[in-house]
């Protein structure tokens, strides 16, 4: 009998004799090291056996797991693991397959034990690289078992911890070995990404976890350290293509399990992708945040304010300008729901506050976007929320038909852009596109408002941080206190002064005027003032300032309808900006000048300076019943005068006031005055204008050799007489009084119109050019009004 044994025990395959001798008769001794040796070289000197080593092995473990001999199978993986490391041969695909047969019906027991070493051998499988792809395996159990893994609740926490953790390392083996070949499984597919990324998230948010110090060491063992180094593994090997299927289900467990508000972990889930993320798909992640966004426009305001507050810090995070191709669009989306939020907004006090936060959520936001763009695209950014005021047609509707928080949220919007700014040249700061309706806006009825939009000058032109010490309108012994920060100004500045200067002076002049001015209204009016003078303090600009003042001042002495309290507030800002005007002139004698004056005041009429006007604790009683003010007590223009002839600037000037039409008090309970500066046209380009030129006629025949004459001549022969012709005209307009430039003005306009008169004249009115029957048989020669004349095809566009 024992023969027939030994002959049968001959007659089985060696691979089978050398995988039953790696077992021990005892399970305590553990795997056979010398017997495992053999096996191992026996595989590697016939690779094509180990795929039966592979069948059989399996065959093996399933018998003893069926027998729960678990030592027996510890030793069992033990050596596949082995011959795993040290196979890489072809064949080495039927191997695996065999392999994770076992891992699977490992996974698949309920002894935590063998799920563990199931999920270990697993993780150094995914660790091999595999000489050639396998283009039929598929790890959709592995998934949903490691996902699984991953929410383990059992009530024994070390062994909850353990599973949880094995759970973890299994997904992060699963993605390093499927991620890098595209011919292997596509773990990025939502199918398998709805259920790995909840996982790490569901191990990350960890009460117990976060609230650990930063700064103190962590335990790496710990299921949320391990999910977060999964997570961020998972981030850093995610391509253009797959982003979306990692941010996509993060946003949905988030919604799912109301983790927007408070927002701490959403805001580390993002932080984590956006350190994590490739830079140049960093605007993908914002993207996302701004279409998840547009999925709660009805939500609570809470929630949208956690999801802006999460795009906020992503914004922080992100490269410069990486924001994406449509930088309009992501403004656009920001302010409609700011938009939707003000004309949704709830009449509950609790709820309005909370829709307020999201607005102000918002509006930083919008800042921060801007604080990555160039210079350029920020003042793009800011004309493009200009647009969302109302196209207003004249200046009685400014604003008018648009809520009043909107406009205030909007205006916050513009001063939060404006704050990221930095202003080199006031050229490209203030394009006319926008400066002209910024500077409309500033006749907005409410006084708020139109302290936001001075704010909002003031941070463009401010170019020294000269803002914080005008912020108050003070009248200092020596001005030099103020500790005022000065540089000269660059002729492009000049010239952009002389081109729309008066723009700003308007403004300002009509500003003054508002009926419902506070103090901060006149405030924020000195301090625009101050920096135009500080940034642009050329001679000639100063000369200016110094004009409209006097004419802020004129106006008032001849106003009956401001209080008495505007027109000291008014006085005192008025002799506090003449004394920085005469400081940065530095005319000595203008300094004197202003100086006697204020002693006046001080002894005669202490109402009219700083100190008394802009006491906030003042009541009516406190000032006078008078408003007249006496003639020692005002800036005397002609003394003013005397004192810049006396320095050598031409004070001719100063004389000239500008226009103004009647002040309107009757549009909307609000007083707005209607003056208007540009109504003087100057064409300094135009020859028509000039008092010495005319325009040539040309009477000869335009000839094709004509033209080729006048191409093959050089420029350059006329290029003196312009240079010269232009130079007179713009003296003209520097030297001459300012009633001729008027004249002139009104010439021009007279000739205009006598050429429309003329033109209408020569058309027949349709009613009167009614031809009859026997007009035409006697052939009589009608005039052909000019609007039935028939001109050539070549004429007709």
């Amino acid at each position: 009998m024992t023969g027939c044994c030994v002959c049968c025990s001959a007659l089985r395959p060696r691979y089978k004799v050398l995988v039953d001798n790696i077992f021990p008769e005892d399970p305590q001794d553990g795997l056979v090291r010398i017997n495992m040796e053999k096996l191992t070289f026996y595989a590697l000197s016939s690779p094509e056996k180990l795929d039966r080593i592979g069948q059989y092995l399996e065959k093996r473990l399933n018998r003893e797991v069926k027998g729960h001999r678990i030592e027996f199978v510890f030793i069992a993986m033990d050596a596949l693991d082995q011959l795993l490391v040290s196979c890489h041969a072809q064949s080495l695909n039927l191997f695996v397959e065999s392999f994770l047969k076992m891992v699977q019906k490992l996974l698949e027991c309920d002894e935590p034990e063998l799920q563990i070493s199931a999920t270990a051998s697993f993780v150094k499988f995914a660790n091999i690289e595999e000489d050639t792809p396998s283009y039929h395996r598929r790890y959709d159990f592995f998934v949903s078992k490691f996902s699984s893994m991953s929410h383990s609740g059992l009530a024994k926490e070390e062994t909850r911890q353990k599973i949880r953790r094995a759970g973890l390392h299994g997904l992060q083996g699963l993605v390093r070995k499927t991620v890098s070949d595209d011919l292997q499984v596509n773990i990025w597919d939502p199918v398998h990404m709805d259920k790995i990324v909840p996982s790490l998230l569901f191990n990350m948010d960890d009460p117990s976890f976060l609230a650990t110090d930063a700064e103190s060491p962590r335990d790496e063992e710990h299921p949320s350290y391990i999910a977060e180094i999964v997570f961020r593994d998972l981030i850093c090997r995610a391509s253009y293509s797959s982003i979306k299927s990692v941010v996509g289900p993060v946003l949905i467990h988030l919604d799912n399990h109301s983790l927007w508000v408070p927002n701490q972990f959403a805001v580390k889930c993002f932080k984590i992708i956006m350190y994590s993320v490739q830079a140049q798909y960093g605007y993908i992640v914002i993207t996302s945040l701004l279409e998840h966004l547009d999925h709660h426009v009805k939500s609570d305001p809470n929630i949208k304010g956690g999801i802006v507050g999460v795009l906020f810090q992503a914004v922080l995070i992100s490269a410069g300008g990486s924001i994406g191709t449509s930088v309009l669009e992501v403004f656009n989306i920001l302010l409609r729901h700011l938009r939707i939020s003000v004309d949704n907004k709830s009449q509950n006090t609790e709820m309005r506050n909370k829709e307020i936060e999201f607005e102000d959520e918002v509006i930083n936001t919008i800042g921060q976007f801007a604080n990555n763009l160039p210079d350029y695209q920020k003042i793009e950014i800011m004309m493009f929320v200009m647009g969302k005021f109302p196209q207003f047609t004249s200046d009685e509707d400014v604003g008018g038909a648009m809520d009043s928080q909107l406009q205030m949220n909007l205006l916050k919007t513009l001063l939060k852009v404006a704050t990221k700014y930095k202003t080199v040249t006031f050229s490209n700061t203030f394009p006319p596109e926008f400066l002209h309706p910024l500077l409309r806006m500033s006749l907005l009825d409410d006084p708020q408002m139109r302290v936001t939009v001075q704010n909002i000058l003031q941070t463009l032109i401010d170019r020294h941080n000269n803002t914080v010490k005008l912020k108050h309108v003070v009248l200092p012994a020596d001005v030099s206190q103020l500790d005022l920060t000065t540089e000269k100004a660059s002729r492009q500045d000049i010239l952009f002064m002389k081109k729309s200067g008066m723009q700003f002076y308007w403004h300002i002049y009509e500003n003054m005027q508002m009926s419902s001015n506070k103090v901060d209204n006149f405030e924020a009016l000195f301090c625009t003032m101050s920096l135009l003078a500080i940034e642009l303090g050329d001679a000639e600009i100063l000369l200016e300032l110094l004009r409209l003042a006097l004419d802020i001042q004129k106006m008032v002495v001849t106003s009956a309808g401001l209080p008495i309290t505007h027109k000291c507030a008014i006085h005192g800002l008025i002799a506090a900006y003449i004394n920085i005007l005469a400081y940065l002139s530095s005319i000595s004698s203008l300094a004197e000048y202003v100086q006697q004056v204020i002693e006046t005041r001080k002894k005669e009429a202490k109402c009219l300076l700083p100190d008394f006007a802009y006491n906030r604790n003042n009541r009516p009683n406190s000032y006078r019943s008078s408003d007249l003010v006496k003639e020692n007590c005002l800036f005397d223009q002609n003394k003013i005068a005397e004192c810049l002839s006396s320095s050598g600037h031409d004070a001719s000037r100063l004389s000239s006031s500008f226009i103004q039409k009647p002040y309107n008090a009757e549009m909307g309970g609000v007083s707005r005055s209607i003056s208007d500066i540009q109504s003087i046209n100057i064409e300094i380009e135009s020859v028509d204008g000039s008092p010495s030129t005319y325009r040539k006629q040309y009477d000869e025949e335009i000839t094709v050799e004509s033209l080729k004459k006048m191409l093959a001549e050089s420029s350059g022969a006329n290029k003196d007489s312009e240079d010269k012709r232009r130079l007179e005209i713009l003296e003209t307009f520097r030297t001459a009084p300012f009633e001729e430039i008027v004249a002139r003005s009104e010439a021009k306009s007279n000739h205009f119109h006598n050429k429309l008169n003329e033109i209408l004249d020569n058309v027949e009115d349709p009613s009167e050019r009614l031809l009859t029957e026997e007009d035409d048989e006697t052939g009589s020669q009608a005039t052909i009004p000019v609007f039935q004349m028939q001109f050539p095809d070549l004429f007709v566009y």
